[in-house]
């Protein structure tokens, strides 16, 4: 494998996977986010160049728990995602000597009709989501008790607590990163307290959205989303959703923001170690 460390490949890339959405959209989202500052210092790693078949993404070795000279950490757990399911057959015999049990689920990738036409620009800057500021305030007039926000790190053990994937201490980290480093936002509530919010991950996908239960059904989780989504098409900042193929409520939730599911399949393949195997 070839590592891309020259900003002017980096840029090749992006533009050369702009042309292959929205099957390239999950590397594209983390090549946008490595070209715009690297906050979660990524590292890219291709077969060949120019003319490339595979495109890895993964964390630099000083960000690594366990450093080994393997292209995947198989000591850890870790998703794998891809279009293909028979991607699956490949992983599960790569991981049967090293003792990692797979589970595979079929996902939605979905996305908006912008997305499938984007632009691959090099001016496009991602900035300081504090410093950006926010769309508008109308929101906040009409309803005075709640307000627009940009989720503040402060708030990463709620974040934390309410999320499928969360509670332990290495997904408070990680979701620290997120909030610090990429676009968060809330809605306050009448104590200033968070009562929704969403957060973008480190490959452009928008995630870790939750309403606390008083406040569900009462709109404010979609005002969130459509504030969110105006501020990313603003930046030209690429987003899209991934849910399981069962969600039906998050299906039905996100298409009346223009979400629609795109053409292609979406697996992802959980591979956990045999000592972080879950009960």
């Amino acid at each position: 494998m070839i590592l891309l460390n020259n900003s002017h490949k980096l840029l090749a890339l992006y533009k050369s996977l702009a042309r292959s959405i929205p099957e390239s959209l999950k590397v594209y989202g983390s090549v946008y986010h490595i070209n715009h500052g690297n906050p979660f210092n990524m590292e890219v790693l291709v077969d060949s160049w120019p003319e490339y078949q595979m495109v890895i993404i993964r964390p630099q070795k000083s960000e690594e728990v366990l450093k080994n000279c393997e292209i995947v950490n198989w000591k850890q757990r870790l998703q794998i995602q891809g279009l293909q399911e028979s991607l699956g057959e490949g992983i599960r015999v790569a991981t049967f000597s090293k003792s990692v049990k797979v589970e595979h689920s079929r996902a939605l990738l979905l996305v908006t009709e912008d997305i499938l036409k984007l632009n691959a620009s090099s001016k496009s800057k991602l900035g300081s989501w504090a410093e950006t500021g926010h769309p508008d305030d109308e929101f906040e007039s009409e309803t005075p008790n709640f307000k627009y926000a940009q989720l503040d790190v402060s708030y990463s053990g709620l974040v934390n607590d309410n999320w499928k994937r969360g509670k332990n201490e290495r997904s408070l980290h990680y979701i620290k990163r997120c909030i610090e480093d990429l676009p968060a936002a809330c809605m306050l509530g009448p104590e200033g307290v968070p009562v929704s919010w969403v957060t973008m991950d480190p490959s452009c996908e928008v995630g870790m959205a939750y309403s606390m239960e008083k406040y569900r059904r009462t709109g404010n989780m979609a005002r969130v989303m459509v504030r969110y989504m105006k501020y990313l098409r603003q930046k030209n900042i690429p987003f899209y959703i991934s849910v399981l193929e069962e969600n039906e409520d998050s299906r039905r939730f996100v298409g009346q923001f223009g979400f629609f599911e795109a053409s292609c399949e979406w697996h992802q393949w959980t591979c956990y170690p045999q000592n972080l195997v879950p009960f």
